[in-house]
């Protein structure tokens, strides 16, 4: 085990051989935070952290100035020893040289703004603690590394790398296919669950070590403090803003955020089985005829049609608002982690995206990417009252969308995202998060959830009526009195009704042996 302390003079790399050229950092690789945050990757992802970031053990953090999600995230932290390029996983355990501790700090306030690149949220000058000591990776097993953190003196995280999703080697080997891992180089290869929010005053400490071996990192500690720096101006950049899928992420869980649970509604969207059958059974007009019959006539969405006529639309609605275009709203709102991408990114089987463009067709709201991300989520559709960008490409993804029309311009030419799960007006209609949506060739239709069953039941009796009437005058029979019935032929109809109800004669209901 050695310490960089004679290697370099500045006090932030004391904990490395050196300054690093690069840090990458894994996002999710143990099988606890993926159950913890509900997805478990297939194959490791990765961002990077500028080297400015780095800290060393004893060095303070700020979180910022009006800013309230600063969370801590320990993890293990690969030195590399020598170059490796397009190595195997055999191999890439050898090209590492050291193994210490380090602390991945992100501010969640700006992760909205650059999800996945995290360049704002977790590049920040202190975010990157590494330290205090090396441990030789020649001397331990990659596979039974311990990683502990404490906060105030509480252990809040205690996991072992035999829980990776992927091992420690994997990230070595798979980075090495796309560029050269150089000496000095570190990895950040994830955090366990446990990591959450903390705030100025809080001490924080990660150890990695080898229990089998008793090599260890020590203790990096690090210390929050307040900011008092200026606020961030709008006129630059993007602004901090958090919401409640930032605090639920940050803290871990909605109740650590003290959040309310979801309720039944809100944790699972899908319609029941047996109701979203009848409304596939049941045409769009045939809902129609029936809320209007409940005083219910403002509820189709107007002058969208469907790239795919034949397919049946039915789910339940998640919003999407956009605000008429203007350059500074853009600008700040525009970029990043916008509305449109987090509605598309959160959208959940059985939900239709429902977007308010004010019936503006002189750009797109969507195109073949978002439309492929909510066809991957298992969403029921897309329901748009301005146009679609890259139309033959959307048409190809094959989930069932309804536009205003096409139209080759990108978002900003006509539109601002804003807000999502809010009560939107598509088409003329006001449609609110969790109303059930129902489409088909003739168009969209917004039914309010309490009256859905009873809506699809009314629905599909009328259609049996119906039938025997469009039966009746194929017959011959003149549509007076019978369109509707009179009293006459509602008799018939009553005792067709009754005699195809009773059984056949045939034996098939006896139940005796």
């Amino acid at each position: 085990m050695t310490t960089g302390t004679d290697a370099v003079a500045d006090r932030r790399f004391t904990g490395l051989p050196g300054r690093p050229g690069k840090i990458v950092a894994v996002h999710i690789s143990y099988e606890s935070r993926a159950a913890q945050r509900g997805r478990r990757p297939a194959h490791p992802s990765y961002f990077f952290k500028p080297s400015s970031s780095v800290a060393a053990s004893g060095s303070t953090i700020e979180r910022p100035a009006g800013t309230e999600l600063l969370a801590f995230e320990g993890e293990i932290a690969l030195v590399i020893g020598t170059p490796a390029r397009r190595v195997s996983l055999a191999d890439a355990w050898s090209h590492v040289a050291w193994v210490t501790a380090s602390n991945d700090f992100g501010l969640y306030d700006l992760r909205a703004n650059d999800k996945g690149s995290n360049v704002r949220s977790k590049g920040g000058d202190g975010y990157t603690p590494i330290g205090p000591a090396l441990i030789d990776a020649r001397t331990v097993d990659p596979g039974a590394l311990r990683l502990r953190t404490w906060v105030g003196g509480e252990l809040v995280q205690d996991d072992t790398t035999a829980d990776l999703i992927f091992p420690l080697a994997q990230f070595v080997a798979d980075l090495s296919q796309h560029f050269t891992l150089e000496t000095g180089d570190v990895i950040l290869t994830g955090t366990p669950a446990g990591s959450t929010v903390v705030v100025p005053g809080d001490v924080v400490e990660v150890e990695v070590d080898a229990p089998a071996t008793g090599a260890a990192s020590g203790r990096l500690v690090t210390t929050v403090v307040q900011g008092d720096g200026p606020a961030h101006d709008p006129a630059l950049g993007s602004l901090p803003a958090v919401d409640d899928t930032q605090r639920e992420e940050a803290w871990g869980s909605r109740a650590a955020a003290g959040l309310p649970p979801l309720d039944a509604d809100d944790a699972s969207p899908a319609l029941p089985d047996a109701l979203r059958a009848k409304l596939e059974r049941v045409p769009v007009a045939g809902l129609s005829a029936q809320l209007r019959k409940r005083g219910l006539n403002q509820v189709s969405i107007d002058g969208v049609r469907p790239l795919h006529p034949a397919a049946k639309l039915v789910g339940v609605a998640k919003t999407l608002r956009f605000v008429p275009g203007r350059e500074d709203l853009f600008t700040s709102h525009g970029g990043g982690y916008n509305a449109q991408k987090r509605a598309f990114d959160a959208v959940r089987a059985g939900e239709v995206i429902v977007i308010e463009a004010r019936g503006e067709t002189g750009s797109g709201t969507l195109g073949d990417i978002l439309a492929i991300r909510a066809h991957a989520q298992g969403a029921a559709g897309i329901v748009t009252d301005g146009g679609v960008r890259d139309a033959d490409a959307v048409t190809a993804v094959g989930i069932p969308v309804y536009t205003a029309g096409p139209h080759p311009a990108v978002l900003g030419r006509r539109h601002v995202p804003w807000d999502v799960d809010v009560t939107v007006a598509c088409g003329g209609a006001t449609v609110q998060p969790g109303d059930v949506i129902v489409g088909d060739a003739d168009g969209v239709i917004v039914i309010p959830p309490a009256l859905a069953e009873e809506v699809a039941d009314a629905a599909l009796a009328q259609e049996d009526e119906d039938a025997w009437i469009a039966a009746r005058v194929a017959e011959g029979h003149p549509v007076d009195g019978l369109f509707p019935m009179d009293a006459e032929w509602r008799a018939r109809y009553d005792a067709d009704r009754a005699a195809s109800a009773q059984p056949s004669g045939d034996g098939t209901g006896d139940e005796r042996s």
